[in-house]
This record gives structure tokens, sequence and C-alpha cells, in this order.
């Protein structure tokens, strides 16, 4: 398979990337500017390439889908990984702080499907994974614009679903809880404390564990318009 994993150079878009590479699949890993990162990713496996670009900018996500489809023919997988936040209260984010997560974490993949499920629908196969958010479902204090965000990347998720099931192409979301990654990380202590109190095995999740849940869904040809918590945290 050729999968395509957009920023895929840390965090769980690696682990997804190790997880498909490390069965012998073909992948293209994605950054926007951490080239070097994204080279140490792909030294992990053995059959690669590193793609670079902003994932809200339609010209620039075009060539890159075209050079993958140039070099591989196809492309069987996209998961739409790559997503920012800023915190702030809804009456303090600035419309050029909402703008920003938006066109990121939605148009982004939005970008991508579109460019993407042509190419799938004309080879009449592919499964494209969407990570949205338990915020997206439940909401969060502090994240209004990653939230709505993630929520409107669930209601692409169930559209792209229907329209492209007639071409064996399915179309799934991710809830994939949370984890200590860079984003994870950098969130206050506030909000970690809160995610762990939530669970109800008071544990983060594992990028690891997400990314062979992601793997596995993608082998699942007959599972489509869903959305899957991989969370303890009960939605």
């Amino acid at each position: 398979m050729v999968c395509l994993i957009t920023g895929s150079s840390r965090g769980l878009g690696k682990a997804v990337a190790i997880a498909f590479g490390s069965r012998g699949h073909r992948v293209v890993i994605h950054c926007k500017k951490n080239k070097s990162d994204a080279e140490d990713v792909a030294s992990k496996m053995k059959e690669s390439m590193v793609v670079e670009a902003d994932v809200k900018n339609i010209h620039e996500v075009k060539p890159l889908v075209n050079e993958v489809v140039n070099r591989y023919g196809r492309i069987d997988v996209l998961v739409n990984n790559a997503g920012i936040t800023k915190e702030s209260l809804l009456i303090k984010t600035s419309e050029q702080d909402f703008d920003e997560v938006v066109n990121v974490n939605l148009k982004g993949p939005f970008n991508f499907i579109r460019i993407v499920g042509r190419h799938m629908m004309k080879q009449k196969s592919g499964s494209i994974i969407n990570i949205s958010s338990y915020a997206g479902v439940k909401g969060k204090e502090g994240l209004a614009s990653y939230s709505a965000s993630k929520a409107g990347l669930i209601g692409l998720t169930k559209t792209a679903s229907r329209e492209m099931a007639p071409f064996n192409v399915s179309v799934n979301a991710v809830l994939p809880g949370y984890m200590l990654t860079d984003m994870g990380a950098a969130s206050s202590g506030k909000a970690r404390e809160a995610a762990l109190e939530n669970s109800l095995i008071k544990e983060f999740s594992s990028p690891e564990l997400v990314a062979e849940f992601i793997f596995n869904l993608t082998e699942m040809k007959e599972i489509t318009g869903q959305v899957f918590n991989l969370d303890s945290r009960i939605v």
C-alpha cells in the first residue's frame, strides 16, 4: 500500500507512519517545515518519501499529491493527522488565531480529501482516516477554535463517507484521546489533570496503540462513516 500521513514528522503522525512502514508499506511522510525530523522518520522504514506543504494551501497540496501519484501510481491510505491548537477563552480568541486553527485542522483535511479522493475514486479503492478529537464531541473550555475545527471534521468525515462509498473508498474518524505528544505536553497542567480525572482508567492514550488501531482500521474495508473513540473518557 501507499500511505500518505500528514503531520508525520513527530507525535501521533510519526507513530502512524512507523506502524505502516514497519509492515513494508510505502509511506509518504509529510511536514510543513521540520524536514530533518521527517527524514529521520523516513530512515526507519524500507521505502518512503518526504514531502513538504502547508496543508491549508491547496496550491501546495495539489502538487504534493501529484508528486506522490507520479512516483507510486496510486494512494491507498490517507491519514489526515496534521493539526494545531491555540488555548484561549472564546471571548479572548482573536479572529486570526481562530482562522489559523480552523484552516489547518479542517480546511487542511478538506484539501487532501478533495485531491486524494479523486485518485481513490478512480482506482475504486482507498481508506481515509481523519484524526478528530474528544473536544470536537464534548467541547472544551479554552479550546473554542480547536473544538469547532474537530467537530467540523466529524461532519466532513460523515459527508465524505456517503459520497465516496459507491467508489469503494472508506472514510472514518478517530478520536485518539489525550496523549503526551508535543501538543498534549504543551497544554496546561490543569488540562492534563482534567483528562486523567475524567478517564475511567486514569491513563493517557498511547500514540503507538492508536497507530496500531489506525492500521487495523484501514484493513477493514467494510467500515465507513464511523467515529471511533479511543479514549476512556465517555463521549
